[in-house]
């Protein structure tokens, strides 16, 4: 394992030594628990945005799919002629 020395505020130094003592954890523990929380939020954060360039590259591509034909599909859900789901630009 790699050290790091971190500078910290007073303040968050001082609820990160509280806070070690409530949970009875080291402060090296609570700020590796904060920092693999972070890195995991922010990765999605990065992947959801990512999705979101591709969906708005599609729509602007005509790659859509119409709400009608979405609506259609629900409405067969559970019939005998249950329909295949919709495609896009279809």
């Amino acid at each position: 394992m790699s050290v790091t020395t971190v500078r910290l505020q007073p303040e968050l130094e001082s609820g990160l030594e509280a806070m070690a003592d409530k949970l009875n954890r080291s402060k090296s523990w609570l700020i590796n628990q904060a920092l693999r929380e972070y890195l995991e939020r922010e990765e999605q954060a990065l992947s959801r945005w990512l999705e979101t360039l591709r969906a708005m590259e599609s729509v602007a591509q005509g790659r859509v799919v119409s709400g009608e034909s979405v609506h259609e599909w629900l409405r067969s859900w559970g019939t005998k002629d249950e329909l295949p789901p919709p495609v896009a630009g279809q």
